[in-house]
């Protein structure tokens, strides 16, 4: 009987040997070769290139008018030129290193030619000669190494001419379908491999994204309201007065935005339900005193509190700030580079519970950590944690709240994709006396006159932070590396200004000397790696310098602009660099435009992605086979609210119209 979990191999024409490759796309049943999707369509229809936009790809048809010439140059490398008169426009058409083609091009023929459209030099840059009588439709899939496009679709046409789409099932309520108008299973993965024409693939690519994020949202929206349940979490009746007149006695008064936060959070810390939120704020911000706040209110109600963080500079210094705030409560360090005497120490004080709050790196989350009683989980720049070390910290206790903080602005696309399960609080004002961060571009032979301002800043007691993308030299990519600038800043401030290297590969406490030095005001000029990109916090440090901007991404270009700016001193952040794309200098005029954290976050979603910009593993974002959650919001966002639906209705589960969604919802990989 036949079955979707059938081998590959029993197709005809498929034996055992020849689907070993398809291993490689994890593709092992006929049922996985079906839903495996091809990631867009070439359209083969011939255009006009009076009709075509520079960079555009497309089939162009014309007559041969020049013979074809081949022009060898280096090591096996040639190009292949000749000219085609479509209308009355000539087009110049090369082809790089295929010199073989040469046979094919007769003058007085028609030819058609698939290529690459620049037309400022009426020129294509030809990809591949393709016969007249070709489909206008051609799938691209992603394939691996020795396998062709061609042996897929073959594989695929096997799969549907032996019967076996016929097995699949419907797994969307027929209310859905008709409300949205979808097509059907069937024909939409039909559809997806071999359409009639564009607009039957583009009715089943809509019907395929939408079942990808109504069953992502779905999962999302039944894990909030498993959540939200009145006996899911731990109930934290906290002392409103002693919290209160904490606030009081601060150095500094609570912004608008810091105060309505706190409230949402203790809103959620003294329900019975299980607080889930994500905290967001700007570089700057103050998100590390709400945490300590939470803390704080957590101590008075009898728990610990944890708080996880991505380096042991910024535990040190979460470590410092919150014992100075809170000099009653027993704090402890806890990161991986302790002295195994003081880490014993620490581990005892935990678990017997004469600590009350816990700051650390990963090691939070070791087995051996054993804590006391403890009722609140905060985890510092969330993104920088995987998913299953996310999990840990969470499964510590029974059931603990769990505060996640970024100073990554989310945008809000990704909020709702990524932490769709979440509760989301926004810090959106800078503490009162905070200046703007005057933002400048400058190219690389304009640097000369940047050195000698940085030396003016220097003599007046100010701090300058460089940074460099590298550390070591590569051939790769011509970018200066943090050595070799360190020794030119050497040779050209000489001993008049005191420069020091700093780069993730020197051990901790290397490290972690060379900032305090910093700090302390011992060094004049730090070079750096993006190793202080997060957390540091130094408020006399007034300019950062960033050497090859446009190898950066727009987040990470604001995180760093992020560590100037700290005290009441006019900063500034000075982009260096000679974009080649046209998406770098976007970059650098986007970062000089705006200091908003979440409008770059935006821009950068839309210019890089979202797996590029947080890593989507790392962060824990879905790998969708077809959906993209930047180009695809509206379905998105349609998809949450009729999941949303779904959910608050409690009998949703009993209700035979959504039997089917019962039924997928138990299978796995629908949430990761």
């Amino acid at each position: 009987m036949k079955s979707l979990d059938d081998a590959l191999s029993v197709l005809p024409g498929f034996g055992s040997k020849s689907v070993e490759k398809f291993l490689k796309l994890e593709l092992q049943t006929v049922g996985d070769a079906l839903l495996y999707y091809p990631f867009r369509y070439e359209d083969f229809q011939s255009k006009s290139v009076l009709d075509l936009m520079d960079g555009e790809k497309a089939l162009v048809l014309g007559e041969v008018v020049s013979p074809a010439a081949v022009q060898y140059y280096g090591y096996k490398r040639n190009r292949l030129r000749f000219s085609i008169r479509q209308g009355e426009v000539i087009v110049a058409v090369s082809f790089f290193n295929q010199p073989y083609l040469a046979d094919k091009i007769v003058v007085g023929s028609q030819i058609a030619v698939w290529g690459k459209w620049d037309r400022s030099k009426a020129s294509l840059t030809g990809m591949k000669i393709l016969s007249q009588s070709q489909d206008d439709l051609q799938p691209v899939y992603r394939v691996g190494q020795g396998i062709k496009q061609a042996s897929l679709v073959k594989l695929i046409k096997a799969a549907m001419e032996a019967g076996y789409l016929d097995l699949v099932e419907e797994n969307l309520p027929s209310e859905l379908l008709q409300r949205y108008r979808l097509l059907n299973r069937r024909e939409a993965i039909r559809a997806m491999h071999f359409p009639k024409d564009i607009e039957e693939y583009q009715q089943a690519l809509r019907r395929v994204k939408f079942e990808e994020l109504f069953y992502f949202q779905l999962n999302l929206q039944s894990l909030k309201s498993e959540n939200r349940r009145p006996d899911a979490g731990v109930l934290i009746t906290y002392d409103q007065v002693a919290l209160a007149n904490k606030i009081q006695q601060l150095p500094f008064a609570l912004t608008d935005a810091q105060q309505r936060s706190l409230l949402e959070i203790l809103s959620d810390m003294s329900s019975s339900s299980h607080m889930n939120r994500l905290l967001q704020g700007d570089v700057g911000s103050g998100k590390t005193v709400i945490a300590g706040l939470a803390m704080y209110a957590a101590y008075t109600a009898g728990f610990q509190s944890a708080m996880m963080v991505p380096t042991e500079i910024l535990a040190e210094q979460h470590y410092e700030s919150l014992s100075q705030l809170f000099p009653e409560l027993s704090i402890a360090l806890l990161t991986g580079g302790m002295k195994a005497v003081i880490r014993r120490d620490t581990l005892a004080a935990i678990e017997s519970g004469t600590v009350d709050i816990v700051i650390g790196t990963h090691a939070l989350i070791q087995e051996r950590v054993n804590y006391h009683h403890v009722g609140l989980v905060i985890t510092d720049e969330q993104h920088r944690f995987g998913v299953k070390q996310r999990r840990l910290f969470r499964e510590k206790g029974e059931n603990p709240d769990v505060l996640m903080m970024t100073a990554t602005p989310i945008p809000r696309t990704l909020a709702i994709t990524a932490f769709g399960e979440m509760d989301v609080s926004i810090i959106d004002q800078l503490p009162e006396g905070r200046k703007e961060v005057k933002t400048r571009w400058v190219k690389h032979e304009q640097l000369p006159v940047v050195l000698e301002w940085i030396g003016k800043e220097i003599k007046k007691g100010n701090q300058v932070y460089v940074v460099s993308p590298l550390i070591e030299e590569s051939e790769a990519l011509d970018l200066k590396n943090a050595i070799a600038l360190e020794e030119e800043l050497n040779a050209y401030f000489g001993k008049t200004v005191k420069i020091t290297l700093l780069h993730g590969q020197m051990k901790n406490q290397e490290k972690d000397s060379i900032m305090q030095d910093f700090k302390a005001g011992k060094i004049d000029l730090l070079v750096s790696t993006t190793v202080i990109e997060v957390g540091v916090n130094v408020p006399n440090a007034t300019i950062m310098v960033i050497i090859d901007a446009d190898r950066f991404g727009l987040s990470q270009l604001h995180q760093l602009r992020g560590r100037v700016g700290r005290g009441n001193k006019q900063s500034y952040a000075i982009l260096v660099a000679n974009p080649k794309t046209d998406s770098g200098k976007e970059r650098m005029q986007a970062m000089t435009e705006t200091t908003d954290g979440f409008v770059l976050a935006e821009k950068d979603l839309q210019m890089r992605g979202a797996g590029e910009v947080f890593g989507t593993r790392q962060s824990g974002l879905p790998e969708f086979q077809v959906a993209n959650i930047v180009e695809d919001f509206p379905i998105l966002e349609e998809a949450r609210r009729v999941a949303s639906q779904i959910v608050s209705d409690p009998s949703w589960k009993l209700n035979p119209n959504w039997s089917i969604i019962v039924k997928e919802m138990k299978r796995p990989n629908h949430l990761d």
